[in-house]
């Protein structure tokens, strides 16, 4: 049985939401192409990667420190910088002709690691010009990846220098940097020991408020870190919804599913979905679904005038309909809305047909249908919830 503590009616089948594996393409290989034609990028002997490294690591320390110089001498550094950095990331992708030497990127990543040249890079970041920030944002995704000896160096290297993730969540408050240190704290989340710390400190409360932020491109990449959060590490998810469910889907429902912003909300709709359906949340799923005030919160969304809203509602609330354990409070108050359920789920229908969603629907439906209504002592409460939460006809 999928979830052993929660039962659920056997001909009411889920679909999982299945996460896209198409990644997008490296645009390294055709920038060096570009560069190529221009006669910007000319051959010369390649550097070793503990030289290259160490002018990196010494050109981040000049950004770093000198405030006051000549303009053309900044400007000079900005491009040995540039140079550099484009040459690490050729060497960590290729450059369209030759595929990246193994030994060559292992040594790499153990240079960028050895002397807090990571470090340095996350603190220049903001001083960097826009394709230099660019490059720096894929060289940091491409080390996060690289072992060196069955060793995930980055791994190591965050657990000692966990600050680091102190710096990069607040820096979706600088609008300038907003989306390269997002770019690159998705990258580190994927080390588990860095989701953990995240997911345990003060900062998850902020995601909250970034996801809400009016600059639409920088509260999308908030909401894609906070869904990497949430779904990456199966365990480390569970452990801390178990712990922290009270406050977590308090915020949850009120900021998020109950937004006045379409965006917010069908993304909201969609990660719930995502969760609770994950086999290592049974527990939370079962916690949520007995909620009467949870499922108050999705009839009201099925009320909402945008078909997908309704569709990702509907993938959830059949969870509750599904419920053969559910709470009498749930039972009474489907049966005292059931005419107007019934109605509004038989003109329900969605553009391309679907036979598993129909499906569904026709087994919420009989669902419904069949249900007796409970005695319960606080009658009176669910009388008035009824009013706050029909569904219209």
């Amino acid at each position: 049985m999928l979830f052993p503590s929660l039962l659920i009616n056997p001909k009411l089948r889920f679909r999982p939401q299945m996460r896209s594996k198409k990644r997008s393409k490296d645009e390294g290989s055709l920038l060096i192409v570009k560069l190529k034609m221009k006669g910007l990028l000319k051959k010369s002997k390649a550097r070793k990667p503990l030289e290259l490294v160490k002018h990196t690591r010494e050109l981040l320390i000049f950004f770093n420190g000198n405030m006051e110089v000549r303009e053309q001498k900044r400007k000079d550094k900005m491009e040995e910088l540039t140079k550099s950095m484009l040459e690490i990331r050729t060497l960590l992708y290729g450059d369209g002709e030759s595929e990246p030497n193994k030994d060559t990127c292992a040594q790499l990543t153990q240079e960028f690691f050895k002397d807090d040249t990571f470090r340095l890079l996350i603190a220049s970041l903001s001083k960097l010009n826009l394709g230099t920030r660019k490059n720096a944002t894929h060289i940091v995704a491409n080390l996060q990846r690289q072992q060196v000896q069955s060793r995930l160096i980055a791994s190591e290297y965050l657990e000692k220098n966990i600050d680091l993730i102190d710096i990069l969540i607040p820096g979706y408050e600088d609008g300038d940097i907003a989306l390269s240190y997002g770019a690159i704290l998705r990258e580190c989340i994927r080390h588990q020991v860095v989701a953990r710390y995240v997911l345990e400190s003060d900062h998850m409360k902020k995601f909250f408020d970034y996801i809400q932020l009016p600059n639409f491109e920088i509260a999308s990449d908030a909401a894609a870190t906070f869904k990497e959060l949430m779904t990456r590490h199966k365990s480390t998810v569970a452990q801390f919804l178990s712990n922290n469910y009270d406050w977590f889907f308090q915020e949850y429902n009120s900021q998020l599913l109950e937004s006045q912003n379409y965006i917010t909300k069908r993304q909201a709709i969609k990660l719930l979905g995502n969760m609770l359906l994950d086999r290592s949340n049974s527990a939370v799923m079962v916690r949520y679904v007995c909620s009467l005030d949870n499922m108050r919160i999705l009839m009201n969304l099925l009320r909402d005038p945008n078909k997908t809203i309704q569709l990702e509602t509907f993938h959830v609330f059949k969870l509750f309909v599904a419920n053969e354990n559910k709470p009498p409070q749930i039972i009474n108050v489907l049966v005292t809305n059931r005419s107007k359920l019934l109605r509004f789920f038989g003109n329900f229908t969605i553009e391309k047909e679907d036979q598993q969603f129909e499906a569904d629907k026709a087994e919420l439906m009989k669902e419904i249908s069949i249900l007796e209504p409970k005695d319960i002592k606080e009658f009176s409460s669910i009388v008035s919830f009824r009013e706050n939460c029909e569904i219209p006809c």
